[in-house]
């Protein structure tokens, strides 16, 4: 039965044994009204009123539920539909609710996935172009200072010299900016050895970073190895930017559903900071591979990150060149 007829058959049904009662019973009404007559009809007004409330009450429970789940949704953040309750308009508008919470996730997975693979093809592409261009520049320029060098007088040669240095490592970082960019070791070493070289480029004189993986892990399809590899890079730059921390571990293992992957830090915490881009970028990768992602205070300080990934059979590739090393 609809609300509309639920309500007004009540309401009927309630008006129709008033008028039953004031007509066969023995009540009357005189004019002036007498003070027991008032007392009966008062009496009778709120049995109306009171029965009416806890039937709107009942009915409208359901929608207030619903209202409560659609002010705290977040996308980035899949939580259990709300349960499909009352009857009529309210359960279709509840399944409603829940299907078209279903499409956008979907929707939002989809042009995210779009958006992701872009960003990707668009960072290979600076990548390729700072190892080919920028780095072959700075490679001749640094021949062509040692050139110098060796000619110049012995006066000028240590302003050469120290030349040279900066050069040389202007030239360290656009490698290091471009490894970042495309992980060449992910597609030809795999993700373990990815994951290693990644936490020693982040392990400075200000910052140690651990690494302890699992090596009999289950297989992924390569999608699901870029996401670790970007969560864990994603999540030590922030700790490296923001935490102020001493010392951070990357650990990788097997659970019972998939793999895990954990980053922890010793830093200053979350406090009330309120999620910035990187970490909204870390759920919208983490959503692309049907994963779960959990960032709250560590147990003994500072961060935790964790990233629950199911385990995927992995699709036939072309073979990587380490393995035709081997």
């Amino acid at each position: 039965m609809s609300l509309f007829w639920r309500i007004f058959l009540t309401n009927a049904a309630i008006l129709i044994a008033a008028i039953v009662a004031l007509a066969l019973g023995p009540v009357t009404v005189s004019t002036p009204i007498a003070r027991k007559e008032a007392v009966i009809l008062g009496a009778g007004l709120v049995v109306m009123l009171v029965v009416n409330a806890v039937i709107l009450r009942l009915t409208l429970r359901p929608l207030q539920r619903l209202a409560r789940t659609m002010t705290t949704t977040d996308l980035l953040k899949p939580t259990q539909r709300p349960t499909v309750a009352g009857s009529g308009e309210i359960a279709d508008l509840i399944v409603a609710h829940n299907s078209m919470l279903d499409r956008l996730e979907a929707e939002r997975a989809a042009s995210s996935g779009r958006a992701l693979s872009a960003q990707e093809a668009e960072r290979q592409r600076v990548a390729q172009e700072l190892h080919d261009e920028v780095g072959q520049s700075l490679t001749a320029v640094l021949l062509e200072l040692k050139r110098v060098a060796d000619i110049v007088p012995e006066p000028v040669r240590g302003v050469v010299h120290e030349v040279q240095e900066t050069t040389r490592s202007t030239l360290d970082e656009v490698r290091r900016i471009a490894r970042r960019l495309r992980p060449g070791v992910l597609e030809e070493l795999g993700l373990v050895s990815a994951l290693k070289a990644l936490t020693a480029e982040f392990t400075t004189g200000d910052l140690t970073v651990d690494g302890r993986f699992d090596h009999q892990l289950p297989s992924l399809d390569r999608e699901s190895e870029l996401v670790l590899y970007r969560v864990a890079q994603e999540g030590l730059t922030n700790i490296a930017r923001h935490a102020r921390a001493r010392h951070a571990t990357v650990e990788l293992y097997r659970a019972r559903s998939g793999i895990d992957l954990t980053v922890i830090d010793d830093g200053k915490g979350l406090g009330r900071s309120t999620e910035g881009a990187g970490i909204r970028g870390m759920r919208e990768r983490a959503l692309l591979v049907g994963a779960h992602l959990v960032l709250k205070a560590g147990a003994h300080g500072g961060t935790e990150l964790r990233l629950r990934i199911p385990a995927v059979r992995r699709k036939p590739s072309v073979p990587r060149a380490a393995d035709h090393a081997r």
